[in-house]
């Protein structure tokens, strides 16, 4: 009997961790990040661990063997059983030899680091095995920079696949494998620990209180399993895995290595995009930790404000630096409300300086992440923190070519090609001779400067600050018109709405009409359904033809057929996963 596959559905994704939920996607027994059992181990809940595996070693190479615990394979009327070969792995120094034997299975496919490099046969497999074992998991453990590469490249490679590092998985870096995309762990280390007389918890391995008569025994350490998982899970629910993995990653200087090799890795990535373009206005980026300075997503917001950001055009001239608030926005802000009765002129480009995302232009300060990161405030900066602002600020003045700037912040500027004025002096921002200072540098700087022309409209061109930064384009708001009151602004072609801006969701919503407009620039990812399909509801991956792996989550998304248009969705999943991942990926908007 042909060996079948398990039901798996995507509930909740996190960058690149997932919960799957398996079996009947209708009322599914179990979901992962979960565990992996062996004949050694107590039988644990199906919600935690939905397999178990034997390994046949007298056998060479090694016969695995992995079962479902439950009624987990279509049509779900019984257990599933699925037998693979181990192969001969080779040490992952030995991959460029291209010699041993690769490892051999359909639905439980082990794979290794030589594997990855030389088995060609991986790279014609028409679908994503059910479980994929890397093999050499805790070789490739000892090598942080090869562990976190095997890990994205079979996650990205196989979407869909259950991922499964055996060996070096535990409570105290459950969170932290599962950010870098791992659903599967087994209890050996626990074992190993329990007899060691060791826990191995959420924070990291210790000895037992004996003033507690606390105790290592199997027992013990599967509780501390289910308490990890638990909050692994819960994490990717919340979107706060990334937050949690942070915590992890310091009970060991190994584990940290990990996080900053695979911050490397995703950082040097060109080809797949794991970020979202906007969240829900409740989404919370805890930055609290030293490792959250190096998440991508905020090296992403820095370059992009370094190389990409282009202030509106009559805000040129003038950059006003201001201090940031714990509120976000920080319009919203008691500190910014008083500057704003100060800053009397319409040339001045406000820019907010800030950690760790270093500059938050005003106008871009509804986006995700600037309007929902929160960091502990300790009223000064240390040394790494000026060093990244300074860098900052020397990029955007040395690209757009500000005349002046006036600096309201305690952050230390010089060497710079223009006039710069300290609207401080060493004194509180909100102090009155700061304030005072701050609006008479500002009416000066101002002083015979004009709009560049009469029908200049500066509402509009804010707009289109917002749109480069976004779609790296702002053609598409040429010869249209805004109206309303701020803060949500209607944009108009004529007397027919093309979108709306509102910054309490941090995007524009376009109109059928503006769909057509960013799409015929060029200026929305797209995707195709296949011919003959009756697209009615949302999309999921069986109606797609092809789609544009640029898609982030949160995106417009243009749907076309025929490569005619047919309306628009709002992305739900990034669009590497959008070809082989099971689930819904984008709900529908606009129907053409």
């Amino acid at each position: 009997m042909d060996e079948r596959p398990v039901g798996r559905d995507i509930t909740s994704r996190n960058r690149l961790a997932r919960l799957f939920a398996l079996g009947n996607r209708n009322n599914p027994k179990s979901w992962t990040p979960g565990l992996i059992l062996s004949k050694q181990d107590k039988e644990l809940p199906i919600s935690i661990a939905p397999f178990e595996f034997f390994r046949r070693g007298e056998n060479f190479p090694a016969e695995l063997q992995i079962s479902t615990r439950d009624k987990l394979c279509f049509p779900f009327e019984s257990s599933d059983t699925w037998r693979s070969s181990e192969g001969l792995v080779l040490p992952p120094s030995l991959y460029e030899s291209d010699s041993g034997e690769f490892g051999k299975g359909k639905e439980c496919l082990p794979i290794s680091w030589n594997s990855l490099h030389n088995d060609n046969h991986l790279d014609s497999l028409e679908y994503d095995p059910s479980i994929i074992i890397l093999v050499d998991s805790p070789q490739l453990a000892n090598i942080p920079e090869l562990l976190v590469k095997a890990i994205f490249t079979i996650r990205t490679r196989f979407p869909s696949s259950l991922l499964w590092t055996p060996g070096i998985g535990g409570p105290d870096n459950c969170a932290l494998l599962s950010w870098f995309g791992v659903d599967l762990f087994d209890l050996s280390r626990s074992r190993r620990a329990s007899y060691s007389n060791i826990l191995l918890t959420e924070l990291g391995p210790r000895y037992p209180d004996i003033t507690t008569n606390e105790k290592s025994d199997l027992e013990i350490q599967y509780h501390h399993w289910i308490k990890s998982i638990s909050a692994t899970r819960s994490a990717i629910q919340n979107k706060s895995l990334r937050e949690l993995a942070e915590r992890q990653s310091t009970s060991s200087a190994k584990s940290v290595e990990h996080l900053r090799r695979h911050d490397s890795l995703i950082n040097n990535n060109e080809n797949i995009f794991l970020f979202s373009s906007a969240v829900s206005k409740n989404r919370k980026l805890n930055c609290h930790t030293f490792e959250s300075r190096n998440d991508p997503l905020i090296s992403s917001w820095r370059d992009r404000i370094e190389n990409n950001y282009t202030p509106p055009k009559h805000q040129r001239e003038i950059l006003v630096l201001l201090p940031c608030s714990a509120k976000k926005p920080y319009s919203l802000s008691q500190s910014h409300k008083v500057f704003k009765k100060y800053l009397v002129s319409k040339f001045l480009n406000e820019v907010i300086v800030t950690s760790p995302l270093g500059l938050v232009p005003r106008e871009l300060e509804n986006l995700w992440p600037a309007a929902h990161y929160d960091i502990p405030v300790t009223g000064s900066w240390d040394e790494d923190e000026k060093i990244m602002i300074k860098s900052m600020i020397e990029k955007l003045v040395t690209r757009v070519g500000y005349k002046y700037i006036i600096n309201h912040t305690d952050i230390n500027i010089s060497g710079l090609n223009s006039i710069i004025i300290n609207s401080r002096d060493g004194r509180n921002a909100r102090s009155e001779k700061s304030l005072e200072k701050l609006k008479t540098s500002c009416e000066e700087c101002s002083t015979n400067l004009d709009f560049p022309s009469k029908k200049y409209s500066p509402r509009l061109n804010v707009i289109k600050s917002i749109s480069r930064f976004l779609y790296s384009s702002d053609e598409w708001l040429d010869g249209l018109t805004i109206f309303g009151r701020p803060p949500i602004l209607t944009i108009y072609s004529g007397k027919e709405q093309i979108a709306k801006w509102n910054p309490k969701t941090g995007r524009f919503s376009f109109s059928k009409k503006g769909i057509q407009i960013l799409n015929d620039l060029g200026l929305l990812p797209t995707v195709h359904i296949s011919p003959g399909i009756d697209w009615k509801g949302d999309i999921f991956s069986s109606i797609i033809e092809s789609v544009d792996k640029r898609i982030l989550i949160g995106d417009e998304v243009v749907v076309l057929q025929n490569n005619e248009i047919i309306g628009s969705a709002r992305a739900l999943a990034p669009g590497w996963e959008w070809a082989k991942v099971p689930g819904k990926l984008a709900r529908a908007r606009h129907r053409l």
